[in-house]
Parts: structure tokens; sequence; C-alpha cells
């Protein structure tokens, strides 16, 4: 009577096959490519093994049946031990898996010695081709166990000598056949082995797909007497194999279930500390007046970083006059932020950190992995200190590299353990470093230009003064020297008179003299006017504070029209007049979003358009309109329904815009919102 336990092994594995199918499709890796072949590879010998064929086929027919069935089995058993050790070497520019030409030779072996010789052992010379093949697998299985990969390799090499030494004994003591069903079990037990390591936890998919496998490799048990002449106890060990299959099949797809559930709870946990670490950057209190006192603040910017990043070592590069310095470190020893700071000085403003002269840290990301050697000198502390390769982030700035945060010293992720590896550098652990480091570059460039700025207002206003009081002290003067050149030519004078006369008209020249110097010091030349580029100035100025609309949840929208013509005017005045305009969108839309509890979109738009000879730049938010656009520019007028002031921004801007012979206007769009339109001459 035939047996048919296997047929619901064989159901079972056909209806899980398109589980593994739907799990490449899912991830497309290596690994699960391998499973779903090795179950479809073995699902077609169990097919071609066990099924008792309705039909009769030629006996020539049947031997291939057959051969095909027990290479099949080979097949899915190799494939399995390559998915867990998925090691290649290169064949010029190909890749090619070690399963490759570990599986060949055995695939041969299988078709000549049950196809060809229909499964009896041949005599004479040809017995040796299969002891050939099987050296010929046992050597590549001796070099793939030396690629150090998923197992250590004393562990690899060891395994793969005991197994291969045992195929071959078995082939000189038992025949081709057991040799070749060895092999199998070889595989399957290896597969076991890779198990444990490449998943060391305790769980369900381990668990089952540990038992699974050792119990399809029970197959070579049947070599020996004890058992395979014992027909209840044989049947026995088929049925554990044929189970063993379903088992391992299940408890693959309970594997990467568990991985990605793994995966999930690891992006989740990335999430969470990269929002914590921006939290902490955007409490950083950056705005100050004057760049001195900004760059003051590189220690706790560095400290800030070691605290709530993966890098325990950071430092600050500036640039200043000179070249580079050291602004700020944390993490550091004193020895390594003393030489750190005398490398500095050696680092060439020009070239220094430009896309591609230096490898990036991670696929998509603007951080640079930087090699310190070329800046070193004989004897420098930092080869000592082994203190020669750091990643860089660096502050890009329209003339260039204005700095650099270095950062090294990279911590495990919360959670791993110190013996395993560190996990490796993702570009979400770079991102909110770079999006510090970009609101650095601008809030240092925005610093920069409001210290120039008030130092402009501060010698406007000396001037002023100055002009002012000139002007009225010039008049009475002129009064003086008339008198006294009238008391001069006066006869009647006596000696005594007509030298008090000359030493009044002598000092009062002199205070003329002085007024004069003091008008023409108040007569400053202003910056020469040039044809400037609306449309790059308001590129740049987008790049430079994308980050600061990023960390605020703003939608910001850049619209800049074709073949803008360029304006007359002071560049840098221009640039402060935009960014005090969209100072104020930012404000005005936070005070929308905290007025409504965070509901609806937060959204500023840029836009340059042309409108005959006129070049019009709006600037647009969603916030709060103005409550009289007519007087939108007074600093000291109410300007929001919710009752804020614009400042003194609106009305630098629009004294800049009438500097430039431009006209600045407000007005409220519909159905909320407002809009600030700058009008400047087109060159």
């Amino acid at each position: 009577m035939p047996d048919y336990y296997h047929a619901p092994a064989l159901v079972l594995s056909a209806l899980l096959l398109p589980a593994f199918g739907y799990l490449y499709y899912r991830f497309r890796d290596t690994r699960t490519l391998l499973w779903f072949l090795g179950f479809a590879v073995a699902l077609v010998a169990m097919t071609l093994h066990y099924i008792n064929w309705p039909w009769n086929v030629p006996a020539e027919t049947h031997l291939w049946m057959v051969a095909a069935g027990q290479t099949s089995m080979l097949i899915g058993s190799a494939l399995f031990l390559a998915s867990l050790t998925p090691v290649w070497f290169c064949v010029g520019r190909y890749r090619v898996l070690y399963v490759v030409p570990y599986t060949i030779p055995l695939v041969i072996a299988s078709l000549l010695f049950y196809g060809v010789f229909g499964g009896i052992s041949p005599s004479g010379p040809r017995l040796w081709i299969f002891p050939a093949l099987g050296a010929i697998s046992f050597l590549i299985a001796l070099v793939w166990g030396a690629v150090k990969r998923s197992l250590p390799v004393w562990i690899g090499v060891s395994s793969c000598a005991i197994m291969g030494s045992l195929t071959l004994w078995v082939c000189f003591t038992a025949g081709v056949a057991w040799a070749l069903t060895f092999a199998q079990s070889a595989n399957l037990l290896m597969t076991v082995l890779l198990l444990v390591f490449v998943f060391p936890r305790l769980s369900p998919g381990v668990v089952l797909s540990v038992t699974g496998f050792t119990a399809w490799s029970l197959t070579s048990l049947e070599i020996l007497p004890s058992i395979g002449n014992n027909p209840a106890l044989d049947l026995t060990v088929i049925h554990i194999v044929v189970m063993g299959k379903v088992v391992a099949a299940m408890g693959m797809i309970l594997l990467t279930l568990e991985d990605e559930l793994d995966l999930n709870k690891a992006a989740q946990e990335r999430e969470r500390r990269a929002r914590r670490e921006l939290e902490a950057y955007a409490s950083l209190v950056l705005a100050r007046r004057r760049v001195e006192d900004f760059d003051h603040q590189g220690p706790e910017i560095c400290q800030t970083v070691i605290t709530h990043s993966r890098f325990s070592q950071a430092a600050l590069l500036l640039k200043g006059a000179g070249g580079f310095r050291l602004a700020g470190a944390a993490g550091m020893d004193e020895a390594t932020v003393a030489a750190l700071g005398q490398l500095a000085t050696r680092i060439p403003a020009a070239h220094f950190l430009l896309p591609g002269s230096a490898p990036a840290a991670v696929e998509q990301s603007q951080t640079l992995n930087v090699d310190l050697m070329p800046w070193l000198i004989p004897g420098d502390d930092l080869k000592h200190l082994r203190f020669t390769r750091a990643l860089a982030v660096p502050m890009a700035g329209r003339a260039g590299t204005e700095g650099a945060l270095l950062l090294a010293g990279m911590r495990p992720t919360h959670g791993e353990s110190r013996a395993l590896t560190v996990d490796p550098l993702r570009a979400d652990d770079l991102l909110p470093i770079e999006m510090l480091t970009a609101k650095l570059q601008a809030t240092r460039s925005q610093t920069m230009l409001f210290e120039k700025l008030i130092d402009s207002e501060k010698f406007a206003g000396l001037g002023q003064l100055a002009a002012n009081v000139t002007h009225h002290l010039n008049n009475p003067l002129t009064v003086i020297l008339g008198y006294a050149s009238l008391l001069e030519e006066t006869a009647s004078l006596d000696t005594h008179g007509r030298k008090g006369v000359q030493s009044i008209l002598t000092e009062a020249r002199r205070m003329r003299s002085t007024l004069e110097s003091l008008l023409r010091i108040s007569r400053t030349q202003s910056d020469q006017l040039a044809a400037v580029s609306v449309a790059e100035m308001l590129a740049d100025m987008e790049q430079l504070h994308r980050s600061d609309f990023l960390e605020r949840s703003i939608e910001f929208r850049l619209n800049i029209a074709p073949a803008l013509p360029r304006v007359l005017c002071i560049a840098q005045q221009l640039r402060q007049a935009v960014l005090h305009c969209l100072q104020y969108s930012i404000t005005a839309v936070e005070s929308q979003s905290r007025a409504s509890g965070g509901e609806g979109p937060k959204t500023i738009r840029l836009e340059a358009t042309c409108e005959g000879s006129l070049v019009q730049i709006l600037v647009a938010h969603s916030g709060p309109g103005f409550l009289n656009p007519e007087r939108a520019f007074d600093p000291f007028v109410h300007a929001q329904a919710g009752g804020e002031t614009a400042g003194l921004g609106l009305s630098l801007c629009a004294t800049i815009l009438r500097d430039h012979n431009g006209r600045v206007s407000a007005v409220n769009l519909e159905p909320r919102g407002a809009a600030i339109i700058l009008e400047l001459r087109a060159a």
C-alpha cells in the first residue's frame, strides 16, 4: 500500500510557496530570492520523488525523473545554505555567488549517477569521477568557509572540513548514492549552524527554522543499517523529514516577519531620536548682534551635538579674516583640541570641502569623509593621537566654505550591545546635524549682514548729526568772522585791541576748518550700485534659509519667472529687505498656528516677476492679514490681527526701497493671508 503521509506536506509546501514569492517582491534582497528558489526547487523535488505516477512511462524517462528529483534536492539545500551567507567573488566585472561553483560539481555527479548510470555505481576508472567532483566542491566549500561573513572563520573552515571529509568517506564506504544524500544533509546542517549565528535570538521563527532544517537533514540516518533495514523505523524517519520541510518553511516566514518588526521598531526609534535631536538643536539661541558673540557659542554648539547625536566628539571650524580657526570643541582632550586648533590655521580657504573633494559619508548625504593627512606636518600631535580622519559637515556659503562641523567617535545606537557590531551610519543620523549646520551658516551670514547694517546706520546717524552741528554752527561763525574782520579794519583800535581781534579771527578760522572737515566726514560714500540678478539672489536665500522653514514645518515655495531682468541696486541692502519680509512672514504664520491650535497649512511664497520695466518681488504668507495695509510699514502701528507689531523690519525694508527709487506695498489676500510687494526698476 503506498504511503500518502507526504501528501499534506506537499500541499502545505505548495501553499506556502506564494508567501515566499511575495516576500521577495516585498523586500527584493538576495536572501528572500534564494529562499523562494530553494523552496520552489524543493517542491519540484518532492513532486518528482514521492508521487506515484498514474501513467506508465519508459524506464529511461523514469530514471531521468529520479535524477531530476535528487538533483533538485541538492540544489535546494545549497540555496538555503547560500541564503544565510550570500558571499560572492568577482570574475571581471561580474559578481558570482560561491554557491554556484560549489553546486555545479554536485549537480553533475547527481545527473551522471542517477541519469546516465541508472543509480548503479560504475566500476573501474569511471568510479573516480564522483570523488573528483566531490573534491572540487570540497575545496570550494573550504574557500567559501574562509570568507569572514556570518560565521567566524575558524568555525566555517572546520565545519566545511568535517562535512566534506565525511562526505568523501561515505562515498568510498557506502557508495555514491549515500554520498549525495549525505551532501544534502550536510548542507542542511550547515544551514542550521548559520541560522544560530545570523539570528542570535530565541524566537519562534528561529526555533521552528532550526527544528525544521534539523529534521530535514535526518535523511542521512538511513545510511545506518539499523534504520535503513528496519521498514517501520525508516518510515518514521521519512515522515519526520517530510514534516520538517513544512516546519522549516513556516519558520523562515516567521523569521522574515520578525525581521520586519525589528526594522520597524528600529526605524521608529531612529525617528524619535532624530526628533529629540532636532528639538535640542532648535532650543539653541543663536541670534546675536555681533559675529564675534555668535562665534563664542562654538563650545555650547559642540556640546549639544555630542549630547544628542551618535557622535562623541565634535569641533567647529569657522572662517575668519586670516583663514579657518577652531571656534569650539567638545568630547576631546586638551591635546587633541590644541592640535586641531593648529591644524585649522593650515587649512586653505579655497577649495576646502567643495562638492566632490572627498567621498560622502553615506549616500544621499552632504557630510564628507575627510582625510586630514594632507594638512598634517611631520611630528604633528594629531598623527600620534590617531585623529587623522573625521566626518565634516560643510557650512557652504555663496563664496565657498564658511566653516565646518567635524564629527568623530561614532557611538552605538540605543539598546546595542558593546560586543556586537555598531549599527552603521545612516543618512537620517546625519540629517539633523546637517540641518543645524545649515542653520548656523544662515544665522551667521544674517548676523554679519545685521552687523554691517547696524554699523551703517550708526555711521549714517553720526554723519547726520555732524551735518546738523556743522549747519547750526556755521551761521554764527560766519557772523563772528564778519564782525571780527570789520573790527580789524577799524583804525581807532590800539595795539592790545588789534591783537585781541586777530586772536578771534584765528580761532574762528580754525573752527571753520574743523567744521568743514566734519562736514566732509558726514558725506560718506555709499556702496556702489550694480546690476544685481534677482533670480540668483532669491535662489541663494532659499538655499540658506530652507532649514529654518523645515524646522518650523512651514511649506516654502519659490517661483522665479524665466528671463528675469537685473535691477540696479546694492545687493546686500536688497537681500536685507527681502530677509525682513521673510522674517515677518515666519512670525505671522507661527502666530496663526498658535492661535488656531496648529490647524491649517503654514505656507510662505516667494515670487519674482517682471511687469514692463518693473521687477516685482512678492512675499506672501498664510498667516493673519494686515489691520491697516496702508500703515504696515510704520514701525509703531499694530500690523497683524493678533495685535503683534511688525517692528522695525518692515520699516527698514521700506527705507531701503525708497533709497533705491523703488516702492513697497502691503495687501491682504483672500480667504486669508497677506503679501508684501517690492518693486524695483529693471537695470
